[in-house]
């Protein structure tokens, strides 16, 4: 059967070559079936190899704003080097203040996956954006240049893992939430269709080409990857999945706005009292004729006497609901079918379920909608923040006994992280607990530490790559901790995703490897335009984040396992040979 794929291809590749000698430009639309549009570099490397490192803005530059894109180059905005591999930093919070680990070994592997978050596909040129609160209140998430790449950086993350994968199978992928910016369906297409290895067309509106000719500025289709087939991928829902903004759910006139022409008029929704009811600013838009991505129609609606600003209209710009945006993990080419939601959550919109990756070994995946109800809108804030209802919390509650009583190691896959510390956040922000939640996030957590088998709570959100240990409230029953670890943006630096590899130890512990790895970009590139940009973002919005220069973190997590677990793990899993 290979051999005969071989001989296909071969044949077709003659068929081309004749196609070419008649027709001239055919043979290089008909190559590009066999591969990317935009191929990654050749040589790819995780931060234990090699880290991004930026390269710090001459201080005899003038201080550039985020929209001043064509000007980044020319001042040193958005330039970056390579630097050293960050090593694995053993990470013993959870165990007890004796244990020693200098004499144990890694014997057996568990499990191995990746995990991506905080994408962030958008549609630049729709006119239900919020890019006025990016560049002129500091908003990120409202705007920043590398909005104009979501699409191709993403394939380039994709052709990253395959590459990994030919070489050390992943066992599955899961996408922890915000694989969308504002709820609408072009930009939901584009995400899955990436996934799926389509080809792309990141336009809405009108056909643009600021930069003539094809695969040479954000605006051209393309052919995409694709996930490798073999791999199966879940997904997690994120509050930007269904809400406008990840703030609020959009309301008459915001989702009227979203296929109409006329850009969005809106306050401030987080401080005026009026949430989504205040007016008085046109959100703008990027101007997708324009080789930057100039921003047009943005400002105090008194800036504008002669009327709205309008933009060219797009029907699949339309907003998504909850259950629309279930049913179209359902319509993909890629495994599983509907990426782990159930066909029921098309109608109910519950969007929890879970899943055990290989029958070989007894590690249970639960995935949790841990974001505010759609019909819930408090008065008081936005809707970015984590919550669960009753529902939502009783089934998850049910999932841990079902999974503990089964002797089975569990991890909660969630989009929105517990945990970590919040004061600094104030009480207005979107990464507070919802204080309306069936259940308090202090109520969660001690409930959370009475499952011995809860190796971790993995989400994304923050857009940080944060590790926290949540130790065990009862010092002789080390293995009621477990550890909380976020995954950063694909966005926003650093732009990565995670590897997972979970292996049993000699001493009756698990330690769980957490690897950040940054997309293998090739050099001139629209992936590596991207990640300029989102460099240069976090150097024009004079952005403080932990762990730079790099953003990456490293980790060991040792994690003490119960009698029963240990007597129980030690007959699965792949040996290991170090």
């Amino acid at each position: 059967m290979k051999l005969m794929k071989e001989e296909l291809k071969i044949g077709i590749l003659v068929a081309v070559f004749i196609i070419a000698v008649i027709g001239g430009s055919a043979l290089f639309l008909n190559i590009e079936v066999f591969g990317p549009s935009y191929p990654i570099d050749s040589k790819v490397y995780t931060t234990l190899e090699r880290t991004v490192i930026p390269v710090p803005v001459p201080s005899t530059s003038p201080r550039l704003l985020p929209y001043q894109v064509s000007n980044f180059s020319e001042y040193g905005y958005g330039f970056w080097q390579y630097g050293g591999g960050l090593s694995y930093e053993k990470r013993l919070d959870l165990m007890p203040p004796d244990y020693a680990s200098t004499s144990v070994n890694n014997t057996a592997r568990l499990l191995n996956f990746f995990a991506m978050s905080d994408i962030h596909i958008t549609d630049k040129e729709s006119p239900a954006q919020a890019v006025y609160y990016g560049y002129k209140w500091g908003i990120m998430s409202g705007y920043s240049p590398a909005m104009l790449y979501t699409t191709q950086f993403l394939d380039a993350a994709i052709q990253t893992v395959n590459a990994i994968h030919k070489k050390d199978p992943f066992d599955f992928g899961i996408f922890l939430g915000d694989g969308i910016n504002s709820g609408q369906y072009n930009e939901l297409r584009w995400y899955i269709d990436v996934l799926d290895g389509k080809k792309i067309k990141p336009d809405s509106g009108l056909k643009d080409d600021p930069v003539p000719g094809p695969h040479n500025d954000y605006q051209d289709e393309y052919k995409t990857a694709g996930l490798d087939k073999s791999i199966k991928w879940y997904q997690v829902l994120g509050n930007h999945d269904h809400f406008w903004m990840g703030l609020y759910p959009p309301g008459d006139y915001v989702s009227s706005a979203f296929t109409n022409t006329t850009i969005l008029n809106i306050g401030n929704v987080i401080t005026n009292p009026l949430h989504m009811k205040s007016r008085g600013f046109y959100m703008g838009a990027i101007d997708g004729r324009t080789p930057y991505g100039d921003i047009t129609g943005a400002g105090p609606v008194n800036n504008f006497p002669l009327g709205p600003p309008t933009v060219p209209a797009d029907p699949d710009r339309r907003f998504v609901s909850r259950t629309e945006w279930i049913a179209e993990f359902f319509n993909t080419s890629s495994r599983p079918a509907g990426h782990g939601f159930n066909q029921s959550a098309v109608t109910t919109g519950f969007a929890c379920y879970a899943f055990e990756p290989k029958s070989d070994i007894p590690i249970k995946i639960i995935v949790l909608d841990d974001t505010q109800r759609d019909d819930i809108t408090s008065e008081e804030t936005s809707n970015g923040h984590g919550s669960l209802d009753q529902e939502r919390y009783d089934w998850l509650v049910k999932e841990l006994d079902k999974g503990q009583a089964e002797g089975k190691l569990m991890i909660i896959a969630a989009h929105i992280p517990i945990g970590f510390e919040r004061e600094s956040f104030g009480p207005g922000s979107v990464f507070t607990w919802d204080k309306y939640a069936a259940v308090s996030e202090p109520d969660l957590i001690a409930k959370l530490h009475t499952y011995p088998n809860l190796l971790m709570w993995i989400s994304g959100h923050r857009h940080l790559n944060t590790v926290t240990a949540l130790k065990s409230p009862d010092q002789n029953r080390p293995e009621l901790g477990f550890w909380v670890i976020e995954t950063a943006s694909l966005r926003e630096f650093p732009q990565q995703f995670r590897m997972f590899e979970i292996v049993s130890n000699s001493d009756n512990t698990v330690s769980i490897f957490t690897t950040d790895v940054d997309p293998a970009v090739r050099e001139g590139s629209l992936a590596a335009k991207s990640r300029s940009y989102a460099i240069a973002a976090h150097e024009t919005f004079n952005i403080t984040r932990d762990l730079m220069p790099s953003g990456s973190y490293n980790a060991e997590l040792v994690k003490q396992l119960s009698p029963e677990m240990q007597a129980k793990i030690q007959n699965y899993g792949t040996p290991i040979v170090r």
